[in-house]
């Protein structure tokens, strides 16, 4: 069977959270649960490196303005990520060329990673921290659960994972708003800063 699905799948969880979908195909592979997983996913320093990335978007993505600007700054952290674990894939299998599923995995990823990024300024509009923690776990239990799934049921995953980035691109058009409200919070703040004198007391210079 052509890896496609699972390249597709694996795409959109790296949009969404790039280091859960290397370590868990790594674990998934190492453990000898699956014989898909290619040997550069499995090896120490690999799962070492994808765990410890882990912990920390755990903890960032769950904080409000901060998950935003890990957003940011992985704009092109997570396409480069689906595109290489797409092009692993690949090339383990045989049943495709590495370039088309870097290709196909990079453009997931950077379509759910724009779905993410955008949820999260909407969802930052809100004055309570609980739905940013809520967005969070629900994000993480999704993509663990859908990688997973993808090992051993490639097709039906990549169904799941195309109907939930449609839904993800239909609900940004809804939520245009809420992220323009964001941004000009946001815009607010920093010129707020830029515009607040040094300490009372302190120096001129």
């Amino acid at each position: 069977m052509s890896v496609l699905p699972l390249v597709f799948t694996s795409g959109w969880a790296s949009g969404v959270n790039a280091y859960a979908v290397v370590l868990l195909l790594g674990v998934l592979g190492a453990t000898g649960l699956s014989d898909d997983v290619p040997a550069a996913l499995q090896r120490p320093e690999v799962l070492v490196i994808a765990g410890v990335l882990f912990l920390c978007e755990a903890v960032a993505d769950k904080v409000p303005y901060v998950d935003s600007a890990w957003d940011m700054a992985h704009t092109v952290v997570r396409p480069a990520a689906g595109a290489w674990v797409g092009a692993l894939l690949a090339g383990h299998s045989g049943s495709l060329s590495d370039v088309a599923a870097g290709l196909v995995g990079g453009s997931t990823a950077l379509a759910s990673h724009a779905v993410k990024a955008g949820t999260r300024m909407a969802v930052n509009t809100s004055p309570e921290p609980f739905s940013n923690i809520v967005v969070s776990i629900a994000e993480d239990l999704g993509v663990g659960a859908l990688v997973a799934f993808a090992v051993f049921h490639p097709v039906a995953a990549a169904v799941i994972a195309g109907t939930l980035l449609l839904l993800g691109l239909v609900a940004l058009c809804f939520l245009v708003s809420r992220i323009r409200r964001f941004l000009r919070r946001r815009a607010r703040r920093r010129e707020e800063r830029r515009l607040v004198g040094p300490p009372t007391g302190a120096p001129p210079w």
